[in-house]
This record gives C-alpha cells, structure tokens and sequence, in this order.
C-alpha cells in the first residue's frame, strides 16, 4: 500500500492548458472556491516541468514542452534546438504524427526510446506503443510491431532494445528489426520473466524485473512461478454480462510466487540460473549489476522482511556469497539507496541499524568502512555519487520532520553542505557531471519554484515561480496552513496543522473536519505543497470549517522507534492519537466539541473508521474511502512486514479491525469504495457492510464500478466523488 499517492498525471498534463485559459484576471476580490474549479477547470495545479533530462556531457538538459523534446543549456536555460518536433513524427504510412509522453535516449544520444498510447495496468505498470527514433536518419522505428509492450530498453551498446510482453521477455535487433524471445514460458496468472507479480509492484514499487549488464553481454531477470497463488475477481459492468478480470493477489499468510534470478548470454544464448538458495518462501526485491560485468548484486529478504542480505553474484556460473546482512528486530524497509562506486572498491547504501536511516559505506569484502551520516535525523534518499569529487548527494529530514533538505556530502570527511535554498520540501536532478542541479521546493502555502543551480549553491535562473498561482491564490483568499504540536495523555509530542477560516473569529465556535492517513512510514504533517486535498481543504475553510491533521505514531521522519512501535498492532496506537487529537482540540475555545469529524482515504479509510468505532464518543462523522477492514483480506508483503502473519498474530489482526468493533459506531458514517479496486478489495467495505447492517447501525454508501483505488477513470468521476463527500460533511457536520 505505502502511502497513497493518486496518479493524476496524465489528467495535470490535459488540464495544465485549461489551467492558463481560466486564470482569474480581477485581483483582490473575494472569490469562492467551488468543485469544479479543483476536479473540472483544475485552476490550482501548480506549472512543473516534465521529462526532465540530463545530457551525457553534464552542459545540456531536455525537456518535453508542448510535444517536444528540446534541449537547453543549463549555464543559462537558453533554448539550444528543438531535438523533436512533435508534428514531424509520422511513421510511414501514417496520416497523423505521433503523440508521446515520455523518452530515454540511447547512451550515445544518436537515438530516442519514445513511448505513445500508453495505458495503465496497476501502480506502477503500463503497456505502450514504444518507438526508436533515429536522430541522424530521421526515420522511426516500432520496437514491437502491432503491439503494445512493457519496460522497453536501449542496449549500453545501442543496437538493441529489450522489452516484455505476454510474461516473456523479448530483444529486437535495431539494424535488422529481429526479433528474439529470451524467455518462452511466461504464462498470464502462472509464470512472469522480467517483471514483477501485482504484489512485488505494489509493495516494493518497482515495475521492471530485469537489468542490463554494462557491458551487454548480460541480462539479468527475475523469473515469477505465481501458479500457487490464489486468485482474485474483478467485474467490470458495462455490457450484458459483466467482464471478469482474474489475477494473482496473495493475502495475509497465503502463498507468494516463487521467485528465481536468471541470467541470459547474448553471445552464448544460454541462461544460467543464480543461487540464492534452497528457502523459496523469501523475496527478491532488488537485483542491479555492479560496475564488474559479471558480478550481479541480488537482494535477499526473508518472508517476515526482518533480515536483509545483498548477495554478490557470478554471471558464468551462477554462484553467489553473501556480500552484507542486516537483521532487524522490527522490519526492514527496502528501497533504491544503494550504489556501487565505479572503482568496484565499496558501496553504499542507507540502514536504519542505528535507530535512525543513515547512509553507511562498505567495502567490497562486506566490511565497514565509516558511517558518513549520524544524528537524530533520517536520510530519505541517496540521490546521486560524484566519482571524480567523492561528494556524495542526499535528500534528509535534517532541520525537521517536516522539511526536506539536500545536502552535499565529503564521504571521507563527512562534511554537509547545505544545497536547498529555500525552507520546506526540497529535491533535486542533478546534471550528469554534477557541476548543476535542478532544485524543486514547495512549502505548505506556496507552489513549486523551480530553479537551476550551480553546485556552487549560486542559483543561476528561475525556471517555475507559479506566481500566476499564487496571486489567484490570494485572489480566493486561501487561509494559511499553520503548524503546532501538542502532547497526548501518554505524553507523546506529535505534529499536526491546522487551517482555519480567513475570517477566524476566535470568539466563535467552529466544526472540524480531521484528515487522517497515519500509515507506517508515512506523512500528512509536512511543509510542502499539498495539492491533493488542498483545494478542497480552502473551500471547506471558506464554508466555515477548521481542517485539522495530526501524524500518529508510526509515521515517518521521527527516527525507527517512533515509526515501528506499531509493529504487530496496526490502527491501535495510531487510534489512540487520533482520539487524543480529537480530546486535545474539544479543549480548545474555538472548537465545538460536538461537530469533530474525520476523513481518510486507504490506510486513512481504515484510520477513520476505528475513530467512528473506538472514538466513537469523541466524533461525530467519518469518511472512509478504500478502507481495509481487516488485515487479514490485504496483500502480504505489506501486511506481513508489519504485522507477521494471522497464523502467528491472530489477535493483532482482530482487535483493530474495524469489523470488531461496529456495535460501538454512533455517529455518521460515509462508506465509499470503487468495485474494481485492485488494490485495497471492495471486499473489505461489503464484509463491513455486514457487520453494520447486522448491528442495526445505519451509514451511508457510495460505490463506484468500473474504478480503482484511484476514483478516477471517467471524466467527472473525481468530480462526483467530492461533490458527494462535500454535501455529507455539509450534512453532518
């Protein structure tokens, strides 16, 4: 699950220009915010820039700009050429030009990767027409013909692309347009090469399951037997009988996919299969080639995900050795952090063994060189090595919790740097020489600005201001999102904010609707801009209404204790914050007590139906979109991390399960759920249904088919959703 993120990407990039054409002109006077202007006319998406490229020689970035690939110079933004005009892209024998969405360049830059018609399969995954575009003979080539494919991938040496279709994996020769299989047992629902099962993609969030050693000669992948899986339906409505969509969905405690790691010689043909040993109940997440061709680094996890191991790997043979292993009395998180230097002398990577996520270097023996950061700080991601200059470039919760900072880092002497501007969010793109870097900030109360930099911390030029958005922003008179910390009755300090009414009178009384997402590892309670529900939030402000959110324990960026002491016991101590909340805000003289109320989406969901069951004295409405309703019915590789399984932790699953606990419901309650979610099962809200209905406890319902756990397929789906969930809290509130 990690925390939702809804993709409204392909949405921003249609209504970016509807955005411009509904600009407000009159300033400072007193406007309403409505739903059509957030989820119709989208006048409060922010302008970014998209497919943000950096050219090999460190000089030159591209981007996509109305259909077209240009390329700038970075020393001062200027317009170099326009690479590809989206209007000359006719393949042969075709009457319209290509559309695409997304590029890669082969490693000499003489080639484009172009993705068009791209559709989506689950989180992370799509198919799509790919195509190579030649620069210097100007003609196109379909990588797959008639046919849309996956994860399609230039060579290192440029004459080939890899690709994946029908659980196989392919390579077509570009001077030829041959094609050859690499794989031929891929079965849909059985056997998956080179990409990941639904519960892989979902959980360790990554979509391509096969690599490229850096000479070509290579082809690492993971092979996924999912044939013992049990299966999970979808119906689809629309037609005189519903269409029944079936895939592999492995919950709480059942089977996973039994996964192996393969390698492929181009030259020899043959596949020789890796060792990583006889247990088949543990997971692959990672593998990634280290900078010697045949030396494949794969990593190992057990199924309780609590020993991590990173096994070194020979190509020829398929032998391996254990190159580091980290146990942890918790879990351990996997992510991207690792990077292997070119001198194939050391790596580094990011732990979290000394109770907070620090980076670590070793050497090639697995043994430690030097932790190069320390604090009561997490370091959230590793974004880039400077071979040349040993700097190393980190994105950290350094200042606070609730800011983001990049920083630049001497690895032999640990010294930081400093490389954010501005207070807030920070990330950035960094030019392949490291001599730029794109920077990105946003806080709570302004939209991206986005400027480029020299590594000098000298910022050069601005590229994104949005000050179009922010002066219609104090056109509509947003209220400011205001940070505070209070103490719960356990004496636990923990963040949150508040939006109140431009006009706030403190005299007065006002209903609070609470929003509430507290998953593990996860943040509402940040200084960035949050453009999800920040709209709706100002239009709630401006009818009157306090919004409020507070991160439980287990939420991130407060160091491993603070964010596994829910370990085996989801939705307990989150609960108790959230109703300690609710207590610490009736206090308040501006608060009406008898008018709290929550709103969650996903693990949010789950969260706000326990306050409405357990903390049912304290509000009085709950929106839940998507909830889990046990754990028991949710995938497990998720589940199990925190949770272990329902075989050996029954009473963790059922004494925080919202369907434990329906007899105690007294207030209002919204139920919302889309029936082909693939993700959090509409199962989950009809066995609460259930239970409601057979506890007499009235609710309301709202069920959307033929959507996922976005809500989003159908132009004014999202639209409907909020118009629903507005008029409730208008209602009951």
């Amino acid at each position: 699950m990690r925390k939702l993120i809804i993709s409204l990407f392909l949405v921003f990039i249609v209504f970016t220009t509807l955005n411009a054409q509904n600009t407000d002109k009159a300033p400072n006077t007193k406007k309403e915010i409505n739903l059509e202007d957030i989820w119709k006319y989208y006048k409060f998406y922010p302008q970014t820039v998209r497919g943000f490229r950096s050219m090999n020689s460190g000089d030159f970035y591209t981007i996509l700009n109305k259909g077209n690939l240009e390329k700038y110079a970075y020393k001062n933004g200027k317009l170099v050429e326009t690479i590809i005009n989206a209007g000359d892209l006719i393949p042969e024998g075709a009457s319209a030009p290509l559309m695409f969405t997304d590029y890669t360049f082969s490693n000499d830059e003489t080639k484009v990767l172009l993705v068009t018609n791209s559709e989506s399969i689950y989180r992370h995954s799509f198919r799509a027409d790919y195509w190579v575009y030649d620069m210097k003979s100007k003609k196109l080539m379909p990588v797959s013909k008639n046919e849309k494919v996956q994860l399609a991938t230039f060579s290192p040496d440029d004459t080939k692309v890899a690709f994946f279709k029908k659980n196989n994996l392919y390579v077509v020769d570009l001077s030829t347009g041959e094609e050859k299989s690499i794989t031929t047992d891929g079965k849909v629902n059985s056997i998956i090469n080179g990409a990941p099962d639904w519960v892989y993609e979902e959980e360790f969030s990554f979509n391509q399951a096969f690599d490229w050693s850096a000479d070509g000669q290579y082809i690492a992948y993971i092979k996924f037997d999912e044939s013992k899986v049990k299966e999970y339906e979808l119906e689809f409505y629309g037609e005189l009988y519903p269409d029944i969509y079936k895939y592999k969905y492995p919950k709480a405690g059942e089977d996973n996919s039994i996964v192996s790691v393969h390698v492929f010689d181009m030259n020899s043909g043959k596949t020789q299969k890796m060792d990583i040993g006889s247990n088949t109940d543990i997971y692959i997440p990672r593998i990634k080639w280290t900078p010697k061709n045949n030396v494949l680094s794969i990593q190992r996890l057990n199924r309780l995900q609590n020993h991590w191991e990173i096994l070194l790997a020979d190509a020829t043979t398929g032998k391996t050795n254990i190159l580091y292993s980290e146990k942890n009395k918790y879990y351990v998180d996997i992510t991207d952090n690792l990077i292997f230097q070119k001198d194939n002398k050391s790596f580094i990577f990011t732990s979290e063994k000394d109770g907070y996520n620090h980076v670590y270097q070793y050497n090639m023996s697995g043994k430690q060189i030097r932790q190069i950061t320390k604090g009561k700080y997490d370091v959230e991601e590793l974004i880039g090595y400077d071979e040349k200059r040993k700097r190393l470039y980190v994105k950290s919760a350094y200042s606070s919790p609730l800011n983001r900072e990049i920083y630049e880092i001497n690895i032999k002497t640990e010294q930081m740097v400093n490389l954010s501007k501005r207070e807030g969010t920070n990330s950035a793109i960094f030019s392949a020489n490291f001599k730029y870097y794109i920077l990105t900030n946003t806080t709570a109360n302004t939209p991206h600005y986005i400027s480029m930099n020299s590594i000098n911390t000298k910022e050069l030029y601005v590229i994104k201001d949005n000050k179009a958005l922010l002066q219609k922003m104090d056109d509509y008179q947003f209220s400011p999102l205001e940070f505070f910390k209070f103490k719960t009755s356990d004496d636990i300090e923990l963040n949150a904010y508040m939006i109140k009414p431009k006009d706030f009178d403190p005299n007065k009384k006002y209903p609070v609707l609470m929003y509430v997402y507290g998953g593990p590892g996860s943040q509402t309670v940040n200084n960035s801009w949050g453009w999800f529900n920040f709209a709706w939030f100002q239009m709630l402000a401006q009818k009157g209404y306090i919004v409020v959110s507070v991160d439980n324990r287990g939420t991130g960026a407060r160091g491993q204790e603070f964010k596994k002491m829910t370990y085996l016991q989801l939705g307990k101590y989150e609960t108790e914050d959230q109703i300690n909340a609710a207590k610490y805000l009736s206090s308040l003289d501006y608060i009406d007590a008898s008018r709290i109320g929550i709103f969650g989406w996903s693990y949010g969901g789950y969260m706000s139906t326990l306050c409405l069951t357990k903390g049912a004295d304290y509000f009085k409405a709950a929106i839940a979109v998507a909830p889990v309703t046990n754990w028991r019915y949710y995938d497990n590789i998720y589940t199990e991390r925190f949770m272990q399984t329902p075989q050996t932790n029954a009473s963790g699953y059922d004494d925080n399960s919202p369907i434990s606990h329906t007899k105690l419901m007294k207030g209002n309650y919204l139920l919302v759920h889309g029936v082909t979610d693939d993700n959090v099962h509409v199962q989950n809200s009809m066995d609460l249904v259930t239970a409601l209905v057979k506890d007499n406890k009235q609710f309301d319902m709202q069920f959307y088919p033929n959507n996922d756990h976005g809500i989003s397929h159908g132009r004014t789906t999202r639209l409907h959703l909020y118009i629903r969930m507005t008029d409730f809290i208008l209602e009951n509130l």
